[in-house]
């Protein structure tokens, strides 16, 4: 399989303070593309390979975002201005920070001549609760909360603005993302939220039985997919990014203490929420059949990868495991609809 080669391609990266987005531009500038980064702000600023052009800016601030998105070619767009719980307190708040900023997004990238956009949506909340599991992409999307209903919405605008005008895009909807630089110290991301606070010895908040039961990707396997997002051309717009392995919460928790192996982290429990729903695992044929892609880390080895990051509080070690996402396995063969 020939490596990712984006030598002095443009890309720009819009929410790029997060797992996904730190990930993504290290693996960027280490396949030789020329990266921009856009967020609220960078902490810690080192986290970035020093070849990125950071831009601060708010997603709402036209002006900015069109300063960064002008000479652009491929835009990658991560962001999302609430998580799954808060989305339905205040749904209007919610609609007006994620859709309708990316719908004059997208008129900015239309104006400017971006050849695409590939977006990250959520696998684990557009579905809503599944009629069949594993959830393929051809599935019922009936998301429950606020969050997923602002997820499904952009996919829609990006349908919209290819058939009015042409912009050209690609939709990774993507299970649980856990790895290096997720921080777990927000109220999302519950690998690394236990992670964090088994090692401060602070007990684990567990909502109902701890039996939903999700899928959880490593975050370098789906920097490769929106890789991969790029230059596809074949005939599917919407792919599935996830392991297609289901573990319930319980597992998780019990997985973290055997690797960590300092003892039993203690468990908080609460009422379960309205947001979850009882089991999410997707079905990853399609991504695997139309690109070479295939998820290459493992659960065990990704937690020993995060608690070892985690341990460390280092910044150092992504630099190098970036590359990792730009060089995959040399065994998958070349696939159909995949080109450079």
């Amino acid at each position: 399989m020939k490596n990712f080669e984006l030598e002095e391609r443009r890309c720009l990266v819009l929410g790029a303070s997060g797992v996904l987005g730190i990930n993504l531009c290290n693996a960027l500038v280490a396949c030789g593309a020329t990266v921009t980064a856009y967020g609220r702000t960078l902490s810690p600023r080192g986290s970035l390979h020093q070849d990125v052009e950071w831009i601060s800016g708010l997603f709402d601030d036209v002006r900015t975002l069109r300063h960064a998105v002008r000479g652009q070619e491929f835009v990658f767009h991560l962001i999302s201005a609430t998580i799954p719980e808060d989305s339905n307190r205040d749904p209007a708040a919610d609609l007006a920070a994620n859709v309708l900023s990316t719908v004059r997004l997208l008129e900015v990238c239309c104006e400017e001549g971006v050849k695409k956009v590939v977006f990250s949506s959520s696998g684990g909340t557009v579905y809503g609760i599944p009629s069949q599991v594993p959830i393929p992409e051809s599935s019922p999307t009936e998301p429950i909360s606020g969050y997923g209903i602002s997820k499904l919405a952009i996919e829609k605008y990006l349908a919209l603005f290819h058939r009015l005008y042409g912009l050209e895009y690609h939709i990774c909807r993507i299970s649980n993302i856990y790895g290096p630089f997720q921080r777990g110290n927000r109220r999302q991301g519950l690998v690394a939220t236990t992670i964090r606070r088994a090692l401060l010895q602070e007990r684990v908040e567990i909502w109902g039985d701890g039996q939903v039961i999700r899928d959880f990707v490593y975050v370098d396997d789906v920097v490769a997919a929106m890789l991969y997002g790029c230059f596809y051309h074949g005939s599917y717009r919407v792919m599935n990014v996830g392991s297609g392995i289901g573990l319930t919460v319980n597992q998780v928790v019990h997985d973290i203490e055997l690797v960590l192996n300092e003892g039993a982290i203690e468990r908080l429990h609460h009422p379960g929420r309205t947001v979850d729903v009882p089991r999410n695992i997707l079905d990853i044929s399609l991504i695997q059949s139309e690109t070479p892609w295939r998820p290459m880390v493992n659960w065990h080895e990704g937690l020993r990868r995060s608690i070892k990051w985690m341990r460390a509080g280092s910044i150092a070690s992504n630099l190098n495991t970036a590359r990792d996402s730009c060089k995959q396995s040399q065994d998958v063969p070349q696939l159909k609809n995949w080109t450079l």
